[in-house]
């Protein structure tokens, strides 16, 4: 009983987007080397009624997503200039969120929820192929160390508990409980970073040496944000109603404004992604009525 309210309460999380306005995708070009962001070619990526959530750069100029097609969701492959998108992957009787791709591979990775109520985490490939990764296991969110591991959240009884996961060896560690859902690689280290709810009801970022595995605190986030998404080593960026905030963990320690993007009639930031080289932000938010 505890699983199926998890699985109820992880399908809302999901599709939280999707009620009370739609999500959509939208992309601007930026600096990231600056104090404060210049904001250019702000456009909606997306363009498409019901659920568009999740962004991911597969390298500077493409995006996968999680985008409402024929009432199911799909992975969505998308140029980030043109705007031209792909159904690239085979559709399924569920639906694919948090898609990414699997590091040194053709190979993209999502979380799947069936109609039946299983939910596991598959590889999807362009010929159509579809493999489970991890089998018995419900990956709730999840970011790759390499091809062969992952660090995940995976529902056990009424929590999410952050997971290491060996893909080849089909083997889990878990590290902890009652973790959040934004997961991610350090870029240029040998670290992750997850998030874990504190006594005040806020995310704590933690990183996560690979070497020896100890974990060390970086920063508190906002009231009432759970996503973020690393600039670089050292800098953390988050959405918040329509403004951009920018932590830097080896500067002045605090979130500082970077952008406003109220002109561009939007609310309601929630993820968010950077492009390797910087110089792209991709976002979830809700256009302003």
């Amino acid at each position: 009983m505890k699983n199926s309210l998890l699985l109820l309460m992880l399908c809302s999380s999901l599709l939280s987007m999707a009620q009370g306005g739609e999500s959509e995708i939208y992309i601007m070009n930026v600096s990231t080397t600056d104090s404060i962001f210049p904001i250019s070619n702000f456009r909606n990526a997306s363009q498409n009624p019901g659920y568009d959530n999740q962004p991911y750069f597969i390298d500077n100029s493409t995006i996968l997503y999680a985008r409402t097609n024929k009432g199911a969701t799909d992975i969505v492959v998308q140029d980030t200039e043109t705007l031209r998108s792909q159904w690239k992957y085979a559709a399924t009787p569920g639906g694919e969120y948090s898609p990414q791709s699997i590091p040194n591979t053709k190979k993209v990775a999502a979380v799947r929820l069936d109609p039946s109520g299983l939910q596991r985490l598959y590889a999807y490939e362009e010929n159509g192929a579809v493999s489970e990764i991890i089998t018995d296991i419900q990956v709730a969110y999840f970011a790759f160390v390499d091809k062969n591991k992952l660090l995940a959240t995976v529902l056990s009884d009424d929590r999410l508990d952050l997971t290491m996961i060996d893909v080849k060896q089909q083997q889990t560690d878990t590290l902890l409980i009652n973790a959040g859902r934004s997961i991610h690689k350090i870029p240029n280290t040998n670290a992750m970073s997850y998030t874990v709810k504190n006594e005040e009801d806020k995310f704590d970022v933690f990183q996560l040496d690979l070497k020896d595995m100890e974990s060390y605190f970086i920063c508190e986030l906002p009231v009432g944000i759970q996503d973020y998404a690393w600039i670089d080593e050292s800098r953390l960026l988050i959405g918040s109603n329509a403004s951009l905030f920018v932590y830097d963990s080896f500067g002045k320690q605090s979130w500082e404004k970077v952008a406003d993007l109220s002109e561009y009639m939007i609310e309601n930031i929630t993820r968010i992604t950077v492009s390797p080289n910087g110089k792209q932000i991709a976002l979830v938010a809700e256009a302003k009525e």
